[in-house]
């Protein structure tokens, strides 16, 4: 699944801006991911801004993203708010447009208890029931982890058909698939998806796609085709060269930056507060892009998708 970035105008660092989606953008950027190969896209989570947005450019985001996709392939909008009645609003423009459904996270401002937010998973599928939901599982960001346990109530929440999720070690994971399997699919991070496919994971995610999909497209199809050493391979490729802490700041914000810097789609500049690029943080995107156009050359020449392959990135 490629998260998408959310396009912006040249005038998106402009405080007093009240229209920043670039629809030129948008539209070439999700023509190119789609016909290229990509299963399904995501639109709106932390990458995609769904933070930084106001209501009038939701409803381009979400309406033209659904008009380019035009139903190739399934396509879900981010509604992730700080305020429930505004994930209401927002699944209200989805409704209207020819989304398949929602990524639909907690809100986040405060933590929720893990009782509420099944309720709000509840109430919100009672109010759309045309709508299928992705859970945007992001304990760091939404300031609450959904336990196995409470998959018990969820799976019994038709609308539910999925979960983007990557905070399970394996053994939580395999209690997860006992109670999911059959109902919720999930999808983990590209450096998961290796070990966690035979144990149930449906496919993975990616922001990094944006840079160029072929290393995933590789991942996906040999773990489709059982070719476990090349998979293996392509895992490697694909984890960093020097483990890291993760910087929340300049995390989401700098793969926006790489993804720029690499050129295989153009998302526009970054939207304010995220207007100040400390100088190391632009260094370390350059070369995160040198890397990542080196696999892209790598694995392009052995890549020719054909839409009969496996779904899972």
């Amino acid at each position: 699944m490629a998260m998408m970035p959310a396009f912006a105008t040249d005038t998106a660092a402009d405080l007093s801006a009240t229209d920043t989606v670039s629809v030129e953008r948008l539209r070439a950027g999700v023509e190119r991911m789609v016909r290229d190969g990509a299963n399904v896209i995501a639109t709106t989570g932390s990458f995609g801004e769904c933070h930084t947005l106001l209501a009038a450019e939701f409803r381009t985001l979400a309406h033209e993203t659904a008009a380019a996709v035009r139903r190739r392939i399934p396509l879900f909008i981010g509604v992730t708010s700080a305020n429930a009645r505004e994930t209401v609003e927002k699944m209200r423009v989805v409704a209207e447009s020819a989304a398949d459904g929602v990524l639909l996270g907690v809100p986040y401002y405060f933590p929720s208890t893990v009782e509420n937010a099944v309720r709000f998973f509840r109430d919100i599928a009672q109010m759309f029931p045309k709508l299928g939901i992705l859970v945007y599982h992001n304990p760091a960001l939404h300031h609450v982890t959904l336990p196995v346990e409470a998959f018990e109530a969820l799976v019994k929440i038709p609308q539910i058909v999925g979960m983007k999720d990557s905070h399970r070690d394996t053994p939580t994971f395999l209690r997860l698939q006992e109670v999911i399997h059959g109902k919720i699919s999930v999808l983990c991070n590209a450096l998961q998806y290796l070990s966690y496919a035979p144990l149930g994971a449906a496919g993975f995610w990616s922001i990094d796609a944006w840079m160029g999909p072929w290393p995933f497209f590789a991942l996906r199809d040999a773990v489709a085709r059982g070719d476990l050493q090349a998979a293996k391979a392509i895992t490697l490729d694909l984890a960093p060269p020097v483990t890291r802490k993760s910087d929340l700041v300049w995390r989401e914000t700098a793969a926006k930056i790489a993804i720029a810097m690499a050129g295989y789609v153009e998302p526009g500049p970054l939207r304010p507060p995220f207007l100040e690029i400390p100088a190391d943080v632009i260094a370390a995107q350059k070369k995160r892009v040198e890397r990542w156009q080196r696999l892209c050359a790598k694995y392009h020449g052995a890549y020719e998708f054909t839409p009969k392959r496996a779904a899972s990135a």
